[in-house]
């Protein structure tokens, strides 16, 4: 009985690979995957359920490639430089979901789609305008993927059958101007980046009730789109020519969470602190003189770097309680205020890099994990700077002017994993020596730490240098040396220490 069963076994396991084509993969879940095919091949399996094609060269598909696939549910056919698709081709694919046609060079929408699809993804094509029949019937479509083809031109008699339509993405085409406003009553995520749309038309979005994510980056934009849904938790206007932005331009936009107005012509904002549940706002390179007043209290994330900001005060950050990551790095920050940050009780990461500072700002938050201070005036790191900061991890003081490093400083730095110190003119004299220790002995990564001074050492690292090393040791004294030796490093220890010099390590999510 056994014996009879394993045949039966085999014989089934054998015909069912025997029918798998030349250059494809068929596994029992119903899904085959080929590779430089030079058509579709003639043995897929008639069960098959998933079809992946890829990296091929199929210039035309035609309608009698898939009419033995009658319980096909996905087909996609990247990569492989199809032209052209023979009328009604999937049309008898009553079974099929998702189509995608991406990467090939298609200069229009394929006809008659079946009325059951739900995934259809064209993006990377060479398509070049649409039509009122394109999507006729397909009631049930839920994503149209529609990036990087030619496009110039949204007619909104295009989508008016697209009742279930909830994403739509539309980027890296040729629109400059959009008419009168599409009716997709569910659209949830609409995204038109990277085209050449200078305005909207009054009430362009006044039917998208349901949306949430709205991306219009990489446009011509002077002002914010007028009527922009009440829905939307997600506005992203970057790379832009927006000016200002006014009160009236957001103020119904209360739902929304994250506002995105990086590389723009932004002189200030106005309206933020209406915004009541914003968590991300980011402004860098623009042309802020300050910090936006009146921000709103649930933000985490604030970026204002790359702008023209001098000074920074308590009262630009107050109300601040759930901020966690603030960048003002790339500034011209010489002022900050002792203090500014204390109602940020839940800062974790400060970037103040490439700013104007002669000292380290005081009283800063005890929660931070990381500060960047890389390319300031910085002279000395003293203790009243650091004291508080029991939770600091990364601490980045490359090019700055610092000579000294005193060691006591370090014991106010327990958690201290990454510390950044090239760029600097350190006078290596033995006290840095005993810095270096402590170090070691609290196992950072020190990267960085050339000699400036004195003569003999310039160019060598107190971190590594066996040399400096060995000329400590001599002048230490009898009694000092016997503490030091109970202590003593492994010969290799010299070398153990990090001293790559590689681009700042960064890391939002520190233990």
């Amino acid at each position: 009985m056994y014996l009879s069963y394993l045949l039966v076994a085999l014989s089934f396991y054998s015909a069912v690979t025997s029918t798998c084509p030349r250059r494809c993969s068929c596994d029992p879940a119903q899904s085959v995957q080929c590779y430089r095919a030079t058509e579709i091949p003639r043995e897929i399996p008639f069960t098959t359920r998933r079809l992946y094609i890829s990296h091929s060269k199929i210039k035309q598909l035609q309608f009698t490639d898939f009419r033995r696939m009658s319980v096909l549910e996905e087909l996609v056919l990247s990569c492989s430089g199809t032209e052209s698709i023979e009328n009604n081709t999937f049309k008898a694919l009553s079974t099929l979901k998702s189509l995608e046609l991406c990467k090939n060079q298609l200069k229009q929408i394929p006809t008659f789609l079946p009325s059951g699809l739900e995934i259809l993804k064209l993006a990377d094509n060479s398509i070049n305008a649409l039509h009122a029949s394109d999507f006729a019937g397909l009631m049930k479509l839920r994503v149209l993927d529609l990036r990087n083809n030619l496009i110039a031109t949204l007619p909104p008699s295009a989508f008016s059958s697209l009742y279930s339509l909830q994403s739509l993405i539309l980027d890296g085409n040729n629109m400059k101007s959009v008419s009168a406003p599409l009716r997709l009553p569910r659209l949830m995520y609409l995204s038109m980046a990277d085209n050449k749309l200078t305005s909207f038309p009054t009430n362009f979005f006044a039917s998208f009730q349901s949306l949430h994510f709205l991306s219009l980056s990489g446009n011509f934009l002077t002002k914010v789109p007028l009527d922009l849904p009440k829905s939307l938790l997600s506005l992203k206007l970057e790379k832009n020519q927006l000016k200002i932005v006014r009160l009236q331009d957001v103020k119904h936009l209360e739902n929304l969470s994250e506002f995105l107005l990086s590389e723009n012509e932004l002189t200030s904002i106005d309206g933020a602190q209406l915004l009541s549940n914003l968590t991300t706002l980011e402004l860098s390179k623009n042309q802020l003189h300050t910090v936006p007043l009146r921000l709103p209290s649930r933000l985490q994330k604030l970026d204002c770097s790359n702008n023209l900001i001098q000074r920074v005060t308590a009262q630009d950050f107050q109300g601040l309680q759930d901020l966690r990551h603030l960048f003002l790095d790339n500034n011209a920050v010489s002022t900050f205020e002792a203090g500014a940050l204390q109602q940020c009780a839940q800062l974790s990461n400060l970037a103040l890099e490439q700013n104007l500072l002669s000292s380290i700002p005081l009283r800063l938050p005890d929660t931070l994990a990381r500060l960047d201070l890389k390319g300031n005036d910085i002279e000395d790191v003293g203790e009243q700077e650091l004291k508080d900061l029991k939770q600091l991890q990364v601490l980045n003081l490359r090019n700055n002017k610092i000579s000294l490093l005193d060691r006591k400083v370090l014991e106010y730095l327990p958690r201290l994993r990454h510390l950044y110190l090239d760029g600097n003119p350190w006078n290596c004299t033995c006290d840095l020596f005993r810095t270096r220790r402590a170090l070691v002995a609290k196992g950072t990564d020190v990267r960085g730490g050339q000699c400036a001074a004195p003569a003999q050492s310039r160019g060598e690292s107190w971190m590594s240098s066996k040399k400096i090393l060995q000329q400590c040791e001599d002048n230490l004294s009898s009694t000092e040396r016997g503490k030091e030796d109970r202590k003593k490093m492994k010969p290799n220890e010299a070398s153990s220490v990090g001293m790559n010099t590689d681009d700042d390590y960064y890391d939002y999510e520190l233990d």
